[in-house]
């Protein structure tokens, strides 16, 4: 027989995921047993009783299989052998040996997924059957086939969620359960009817089966959140309440709406899961701003201390300090008065020497190849001069002769030419003027 074929990734050689639920239902794995090693004939003969028995190997020992193993086998018959097995099923139904009844039930799962008619009825009939261990393989039953047949046993799955019988309440429950990774909007609808039972205790587990489909972005489950946050009983609140920050991790819009009216809630807990699911919003803006300045000012203690934690990540220093001293006139909890007290403590201006100077110390060192970059571009680097880096030594140009500064004028007097040759102006003389003139 070829083996089954598993795609590998060709680099690691695991099994490569593929777009499938990886969790596969009980109820199409048939039960394994010593009667999966009978042949289909015998097991058609042991379930209609003309074979009264027939030995088998099985894990190294020999056992006789009788007509109960027959029926438990039906399940591994071939497709052809699929209607008179069914008949054979039916037949065993109604049996009045507990056992055979108990038998049948225990293949009705598998079975049901290659023929169902009328195997749902008979389940309804026999989980009320006189019959203890009949009534408890008949909740087994419900439990395997309610996740792969939610509108089959639709009826008996109602039923037995209110069933005063604990045992029979639990095994409903858990096909619930199951049923909440294959059909979670059939799961919806059942604790829609839950919720408005008068027993407490049934809407308890029903908003716990909220939290489990609350990953469901519909206006059914919004609605369930809605109600079950109204309900009279604080557990309920309580329990729903724990799926708001899921919620608002998801939708924003609905997880704000049902924080705001969360964080109004007389219960403390449900409070405090309020304020879990604004931490998963936007706290910078919107109305999740609003709802941590609110719960700053609310009545428990446990809301103030979550919210002024989420403080300094909404505001900055001088908004805070401004919000803080307007909190401290009215805050009477000494925890809560010491950590305001930090928030408005201001190093620079009421702080020690030493913590004003730590406030003035030196920045950081530059890096040397930032160094090179700003030098190579004429840069300062830091206080000190700015310092060019070697170039390689280029040919130099050609030099141009020095210029002559051109001489300073002299304050003495120098002679003329004239005087130099000794000649003079004899008309200078005659107009010589008279010690009597003045001059002109």
């Amino acid at each position: 027989m070829a083996k089954k074929y598993i795609a590998r990734d060709p680099r690691t050689g695991k099994p490569i995921q593929v777009a499938q639920s990886v969790t596969q239902d009980v109820s199409y794995e048939p039960l394994i047993g010593p009667w999966s090693a009978l042949l289909p004939d015998d097991i058609m003969s042991l379930a209609e009783g003309s074979l009264p028995e027939r030995n088998v190997r099985w894990k190294n020992d020999t056992l006789t299989m009788t007509r109960k193993h027959g029926i438990r086998g039906l399940g591994h018959v071939p497709k052809h052998m699929i209607r008179p097995a069914h008949t054979l099923l039916l037949l065993a139904f109604e049996d009045d040996d507990p056992e055979i009844r108990i038998a049948a039930l225990d293949v009705l799962p598998e079975f049901a997924v290659r023929r169902s008619n009328e195997l749902f009825d008979w389940l309804s009939v026999l989980l009320d059957d006189e019959d203890v261990d009949v009534q408890k393989a008949a909740s087994a039953a419900l439990c395997r086939a309610a996740p792969t047949f939610p509108s089959g046993v639709r009826s008996s799955l109602e039923n037995e969620l209110r069933s005063a019988n604990k045992e029979r309440s639990q095994a409903a429950w858990k096909g619930l359960e199951a049923l909440t990774k294959t059909w979670p909007d059939v799961v919806a609808d059942h604790v829609d009817s839950l919720l408005l039972e008068p027993d407490a205790q049934l809407r308890r587990r029903a908003a716990k089966m909220i939290r489990a489909i609350v990953s469901r972005k519909t206006s059914v489950v919004w609605d369930l959140v809605s109600w079950a946050l109204n309900d009279e009983d604080a557990q309920v609140r309580r329990i729903v309440a724990k799926s708001l920050p899921r919620l608002a991790k998801q939708d924003v819009r609905m997880g704000t709406m049902f924080a705001e009216r969360a964080i109004a809630d007389a219960d403390p807990d449900v409070r405090l899961s309020a304020i879990k699911a604004i931490e998963k919003l936007n706290r910078g803006h919107g109305r999740a701003r609003d709802l941590i300045l609110a719960g700053a000012r609310s009545s428990d203690v446990r809301v103030r201390r979550a919210c002024v934690d989420l403080l300094p990540k909404l505001m900055d220093e001088d908004e805070l300090r401004a919000l803080v001293d307007d909190l401290l006139k009215t805050e009477t909890d000494q925890k809560l008065v010491q950590k305001l007290i930090q928030y408005r403590f201001d190093a620079m201006l009421e702080g020690s020497e030493a913590e004003k100077n730590a406030a003035l110390s030196p920045a950081l060192a530059v890096p040397d190849i930032d160094k090179e970059v700003l030098l190579a571009q004429g840069k300062r680097v830091g206080m000190g001069p700015t310092e060019k880096l070697p170039t390689e030594p280029t040919e130099s140009a050609p030099t141009e002769k020095p210029t002559v500064p051109a001489p300073k004028p002299s304050l003495t007097r120098r002679p003329t030419q004239d005087e130099v040759m000794g000649y003079h102006d004899d008309d200078d003389d005659d107009f010589m003027p008279d010690d009597d003139m003045p001059y002109l």
